[in-house]
């Protein structure tokens, strides 16, 4: 294996906590609440964690007024139902490692914005959803979609702790499927109202404030309404009201509220102290009113507003704000930090506004309330507390991964054999050899060629001939395996060359000692499975210039792979001393291993579970009836028994150790990267466990391990691909990496044929399990 390549176009997990999220929801340029926070959001994250690739998904909307930026990579059709499939393919086959939701009722299409569901239910990533609006008392239909909405959501974020408690008593969620990030804000200073009225033409006067996209429920007659009194002291005051009319208001009732409002104003006759402000402004813009102002109202009539971005803006610039108990504006402005006043109460709400403009102190103590407790708000800690929760949803789907199909479990399914094709083989052949990886079922010439995998495919080239209808094809593409072999052994040193490009050029001097044992294998098997005389000739000259180098070998995988190959060799060739002493010599390292790091808990020949694990259980496995050595049989076959019990999942099917971080003694196993080569390599052993003992429940554990090919896995998707012939090449925690690498290919064909030999033969007689395995082998080889 070449254990430096990434196989895979695909997101390395371990580079970085996370590689690609996307968020669905509105985004600038749309003019609503939704898209600020959202493209706010995003922006703040891209800044801090500008490693992680940030994409968008927002749904159409006839309010967006300009381009959206190149951020926005996929548009959802609104009322599109089919779209929103095409968006959870987009998503999954782009590798997002997680999607984050932006959740308010009118952003999604279908009755109570159901079409969301259909993407959720495709998406193969965790998903992190954010709820702007959560409902006390949803009605039947709104009910049973926000409960699936929860069920297809890994966790939820809610702003304020009302939010938490509906999620909590309404739809029964668990307090630690939930978090409570803040609405953020911008970071900007504590900074006198003086400083920026001139620039607003209001210098020396006091300014009222509301300002958001108006609509009906907004109360700002109310407010209106109390104005004349507060005139009556304080005449210099003036009241802004700055903000477009919300576009989906424009459409169904045009301007009818704000020129309600300005007929207002000019039957009050206090058309000098109220500005109206028609438009959407930017963020700096903004900021400058809201500095402006010396009070801030917002009078809004939805006593269930659970947010509100333009009270969390005026709270985090630092001022004194009145505003009616709707759900936020209580949580927010607690504590003394702002004036609460009755829903539709104008007097209350000019009691208010006097009693701070005549308290300047109060007016000031408030205001730096607000802002210090606005500080947890900041964008920057916002989107820190994000990160932390998406890292955290990532890494609980990776130790518990969700099925793709969720309506059988995976063990309950029978799978058949599939029949041999081998055209993703020959498409990653060429006159050099075979191509080590693919993008998808493409070979990939920038990648070149390994020994690694030219090896493989040569002892699979032999398997091969075993089935009469492909003897030729067989012969063809041994033959350009082993002549990639064969120029690969540096002639001085006597050690194989592993990586080439696709321009034929070496790109290493020596490869490690686990690839030359690999190619040790390689030819021992063509040398002792062969029927072809040329074949095994060249076969043999190289075996005799390579094994001399095995003796000295360190690692316990080389040691493996060298004594699979010698044992082949020596079903040709049984009484050549020097392959019997290498024989003898590698596998005592093995055994001395075992007997260094083996315990009561630990059956094994290392502090670690890393790769390529079966290979050496198996080599004691085919060494022990050869030398008549009962024992090392035993430790075959105790430690492949060990170690297959820790590769079964709680639910029965295997589940190999992960590549991305192993499993070392006395720490947590690493359950993914999943890959092919674990399936084979428990495949083959257990195979030959199987033909030593005739137990049925060595049998029963092979087809465990090549069943993870065909979907009995923990994602319950199969890595075999039929339409190919290849094989995909891992299991992510939640996907398939889609390349079809030769390693992962080779891997699917080599147990696909053991597999079937074994159930074509069917169990062992009791006088075959008393004979030498080579006996065994020969059974098979004239089947």
């Amino acid at each position: 294996m070449t254990r430096t390549d990434s196989r895979s176009t695909q997101t390395n997990h371990n580079s970085h906590p996370i590689g690609r999220i996307a968020f669905v929801g509105n985004y600038l340029p749309s003019r609503c609440g939704i898209a600020t926070f959202t493209t706010d959001l995003t922006e703040a994250l891209a800044a801090q964690y500008p490693e992680t690739n940030f994409l968008v998904l927002p749904t159409s909307d006839v309010n967006v007024e300009g381009a959206y930026p190149e951020r926005v990579r996929f548009i959802i059709e609104k009322s599109d139902a089919d779209c929103y499939q095409q968006a959870a393919y987009f998503l999954n086959m782009n590798s997002v490692d997680l999607v984050c939701v932006q959740h308010e009722y009118g952003i999604f299409g279908g009755t109570w914005g159901k079409h969301i569901l259909i993407l959720l239910r495709e998406l193969h990533m965790p998903v992190v959803t954010t709820f702007h609006t959560v409902l006390r008392k949803p009605k039947k239909k709104q009910d049973e979609i926000f409960k699936e909405l929860i069920a297809l959501s890994d966790r939820l974020v809610v702003m304020t702790s009302r939010s938490m408690e509906f999620l909590k008593e309404s739809y029964g969620v668990p307090r630690q499927k939930m978090d409570l990030i803040p609405h953020g804000i911008p970071d900007v200073p504590f900074i006198d109202p003086n400083f920026y009225k001139d620039q607003l033409g209001v210098e020396g006067k006091y300014v009222l404030l509301t300002f958001g996209l108006l609509s009906g429920n907004k109360g700002i007659e109310y407010v209106i309404k109390g104005l004349p009194a507060v005139l009556e002291k304080y005449p210099d005051v003036v009241y802004i009201v700055l903000g477009a009319t919300h576009p989906n208001v424009i459409r169904s009732e045009g301007e009818s509220y704000r020129e309600s409002l300005m007929s207002l104003v000019d039957k009050l006759g206090i058309g000098d102290n109220v500005i109206f402000h028609n438009r959407f402004v930017s963020l700096e813009k903004l900021i400058e009113y809201i500095s402006a102002a010396d009070v801030y109202v917002t009078p809004s009539l939805n006593a269930e507003q659970a947010v509100s971005g333009t009270l969390s803006y005026a709270v985090g610039v630092g001022k004194a704000v009145i505003s009616t108990p709707y759900w936020h504006a209580e949580e927010l402005l607690a504590e003394g930090r702002g004036l609460l006043v009755p829903f539709k109460d104008s007097e209350a709400i000019t009691q208010q506004i006097l009693y701070l403009l005549d308290n300047e102190v109060k007016r000031h103590t408030i205001r730096k309330r607000a802002y210090l407790k606005s500080r947890e708000m900041i964008w920057e800690e916002t989107a820190r507390k994000y990160m932390a929760r998406f890292t955290y949803a990532r890494e609980v789907r990776r130790l518990h991964p969700q099925p793709a199909i969720s309506s059988h479990k995976a063990s309950d399914t029978i799978y058949d054999l599939p029949s041999r094709k081998l055209d993703h083989l020959r498409r990653l052949t060429d006159e050099t050899g075979i191509l080590q990886h693919a993008v998808h079922a493409v070979p990939r010439y920038d990648h070149g060629y390994t020994t690694d995998d030219n090896a493989r495919a040569l002892i699979a080239a032999v398997l091969l001939e075993d089935w009469k209808e492909y003897f030729d094809l067989a012969h063809d593409l041994a033959s350009r395996y082993i002549a990639f072999m064969w120029y690969a052994i540096n002639r001085k040193t006597a050690r194989f060359r592993n990586i080439m490009s696709y321009d034929r050029q070496w790109l290493d001097e020596a490869g490690s000692e686990d690839s030359h044992g690999r190619a040790v294998w390689a030819l021992g098997t063509v040398v002792g499975r062969s029927r072809a005389r040329g074949l095994r000739d060249v076969a043999d000259h190289l075996f005799q210039r390579a094994l001399p180098a095995t003796r000295r070998f360190k690692s316990p995988r080389a040691s493996a792979f060298t004594l699979r190959g010698v044992n082949e060799y020596l079903k040709r060739f049984s009484g050549d001393q020097r392959a019997i002493m290498v024989r003898e010599k590698l596998v005592n390292f093995l055994v001395e291993l075992f007997e260094k790091y083996n315990s009561s808990d630990w059956l094994w020949f290392e502090d670690v579970l890393s790769y390529s694990n079966a290979k050496l259980p198996h080599a004691l496995l085919v060494c022990g009836p050869p030398m008549s050595d009962d024992r090392i049989t035993q430790i075959g076959l105790d430690t492949l028994e060990w170690l297959t019990a820790i590769q079964t999942s709680d639910r029965g099917y295997f589940l190999p150790i992960g590549n991305s971080a192993f499993y070392y003694r006395g720490k947590q196993r690493a359950r993914f990267d999943q890959q092919p080569i674990e399936a084979y390599a428990t495949v083959s052993a257990c195979i030959e466990a199987y033909n030593i003992t005739g137990d049925e429940k060595w049998r029963k554990e092979a087809r465990k391990a090549f069943d993870w090919f065909l979907g009995r896995n923990d994602l319950n998707l199969p890595l075999y691909d039929p339409r190919t012939g290849g094989c995909r090449d891992g299991l992510h925690p939640d996907r398939l990496n889609q390349n079809q690498g030769a390693e992962s290919t080779i891997a699917f064909l080599m147990s696909l044929m053991e597999i079937s030999s074994m159930e074509q033969l069917g169990p062992p007689s009791s006088a075959e399990v008393a004979q030498e395995p080579v006996q065994r082998e020969a059974l098979t080889e004239a089947h």
